[in-house]
């Protein structure tokens, strides 16, 4: 295997309270020199729960996608608050978007996105034995909760307004899971 590249010079470049873009000076073990610039995301990571209820349905969410200026429909999903694992922030974030809780959580994979310029990870967290239960989150609006059968994934997975990998991902990743379960 060959060995990582050494980091000749790290330069932050901007910052929001989400991001941070940096500049970043690389020798590779070949001796190649390279400049690459890559987003950095501060925190503990984020979450995007696969929630199934007793009806085999995933529960799904539509909500306002700033990137895309339009809404979408995808998987309840949130930051990773301090103090918290992943197993608690999914449960948070789905009472806070979904209004139903978890007696049942596992962790799926992680998944990364566009990991050449971005260092963001993202958890993959089952939810099972779902009970009503509503928190206040931190979204603008009320977000719509839509319930989508098991066993209609592919006319999902074709729907327009569903586009986001990571949630295809997931609910593939999921689907996997439940087969060999059977």
């Amino acid at each position: 295997m060959t060995a990582k590249p050494e980091i000749l010079k790290l330069t932050k470049v901007a910052s929001s309270r989400l991001f941070h873009i940096e500049s970043m000076q690389l020798r590779f073990s070949n001796g190649v020199e390279r400049h690459y610039e890559r987003l950095r995301t501060g925190g503990h990571g984020a979450v995007m729960i696969v929630a199934i209820n007793e009806h085999d349905e995933v529960l799904l969410i539509r909500e306002y996608a700033a990137g895309l200026e339009d809404y979408v429909l995808t998987l309840p999903k949130g930051l990773i608050d301090p103090g918290e694992d992943a197993l608690t922030a999914a449960n948070r974030e789905l009472q806070e978007e979904a209004g139903f809780g978890a007696r049942e959580l596992s962790h799926v994979r992680q998944l990364t996105a566009a990991p050449n310029y971005m260092g963001h990870r993202l958890e993959v967290i089952l939810a099972r034995d779902l009970y009503s239960n509503k928190l206040e989150g931190d979204e603008p609006e009320p977000l719509e909760l839509v319930p989508w059968p098991m066993s209609q994934l592919p006319e999902l997975f074709e729907h327009t307004e569903f586009s986001e990998g990571r949630a295809i991902a997931a609910l593939c990743l999921v689907q996997q899971r439940l087969s060999r379960i059977k």
